[in-house]
């Protein structure tokens, strides 16, 4: 009876069973360095007052009537507001696409740069 291929098989287990137990170790080492810390009551206390402060300011843009750019004449409408107008406008619908069309313009429009001065020394 020959014992190497028996010390051998034994060889290739424990080689394999050891990698598997490094790579499991190097894992938990991996994991254990990687976690965040805990938030702090502070944190939280911070995000939940910037959430109320973000859902009063959407409050406020949903339902207050304001300026956007007074020079081009752009208003920001109460959603209520602006629905009764789109109802309105949009029984005649070539004349609202038309409408439409004209205010993005307006409001998108860029003036062309002013024509360069020839130079003096020309």
């Amino acid at each position: 009876m020959n014992p190497a291929p028996q010390r051998t098989t034994l060889a290739y287990a424990i080689g394999i069973l050891g990698s598997l137990l490094i790579v499991a170790g190097l894992v938990w080492v991996m994991h254990r360095y990687a976690q965040p810390p805990p938030l702090a009551e502070d944190r939280k206390a911070m995000r939940a007052k910037n959430l109320s402060e973000l859902r009063g300011a959407e409050n406020d843009a949903l339902n207050t009537t304001a300026w956007i750019d007074q020079p081009k004449g752009l208003v920001r409408l109460r959603i209520q507001d602006a629905m009764a107008l789109v109802e309105r406008a949009w029984q005649n619908p070539p004349a609202a696409r038309s409408n439409l069309i004209a205010r993005v313009e307006k409001a998108t429009f860029v003036p062309p740069p002013p024509p360069a001065q020839p130079s003096p020394f020309e």
